[in-house]
């Protein structure tokens, strides 16, 4: 693997990443009892799985997704991985107890979840979690609060439906409080991160400004982990 790192005006840390250096090896599983706290953990603050996207060939880590069908008190499919933290991440000093994550990412009720996955257009969601959720253990790194991905370099479009460009992976918001961590009972714990998709322009502004003026700016606006494929750019003017 190749790492370069440079420090935007912020003072934060860019990382960039060459191609993967290590041959293909066989995934880690998680312990029986580690997936029956999730999906437990999931059941009881986001709602019955009703189904599993699960990976046929799998490297470094096996990772599925969970899928929850909208209710009417949550009113959007939510989609969680299993796996990311079946491994722990290579966090640095100052990152004790983010060791271990899974990813979700919310879509509208309306979203062609099930029925045309074939299109790349319905089914990028599910791929920008697969591919985040495997990415720490890919590149002997970690991912966590406020991080950023562009969607290339130089950015490009999430799908043709959007303008958006690049993801920051944040707490959910619209959940229980205590959703955000798990507590594995044996001195581990699984945080829970949602994946909120970013104009261009707000991922200058992170790199610029850093993450919380764009939370301000999110809150403002009223941006959740809802995904609005057309929701305003919060750095549109700037």
């Amino acid at each position: 693997m190749t790492k370069s790192t440079e420090y935007s005006e912020s003072g934060s840390p860019i990382h960039r990443y060459g191609e993967r250096q290590h041959e293909w090896r066989p995934p880690e599983y998680g312990e029986e009892k580690w997936v029956e706290k999730i999906e437990e953990h999931v059941t009881r603050y986001i709602g019955e799985i009703d189904s599993v996207y699960h990976e046929i060939i799998s490297d470094v880590v096996h990772i599925d997704v969970f899928f929850i069908k909208p209710t009417p008190e949550r009113n959007y499919y939510t989609l969680i991985t299993t796996g990311m933290s079946f491994m722990p991440m290579n966090t640095p000093e100052g990152a004790e107890g983010c060791e271990y994550a899974e990813l979700m990412i919310c879509l509208p009720p309306d979203w062609p979840i099930q029925e045309d996955l074939e299109n790349p257009d319905h089914y990028w969601p599910i791929r920008w979690l697969k591919m985040l959720a495997r990415f720490p253990h890919d590149y002997d790194t970690w991912l966590g609060w406020g991080h950023t991905m562009p969607n290339g370099d130089p950015a490009e479009p999430l799908s043709q439906q959007t303008g958006m460009s690049g993801i920051i992976l944040l707490p959910p918001i619209e959940v229980d409080e205590d959703f955000i961590t798990l507590d594995m009972g044996d001195g581990r714990t699984v945080s829970f991160y949602a994946i909120l998709p970013l104009y261009s322009e707000e991922l200058d502004f992170k790199l610029k400004h850093g993450s919380d003026p764009l939370l301000d700016k999110f809150d403002e606006h009223g941006v959740n982990e809802i995904l609005d494929l057309k929701r305003r750019n919060t750095c549109e003017d700037g």
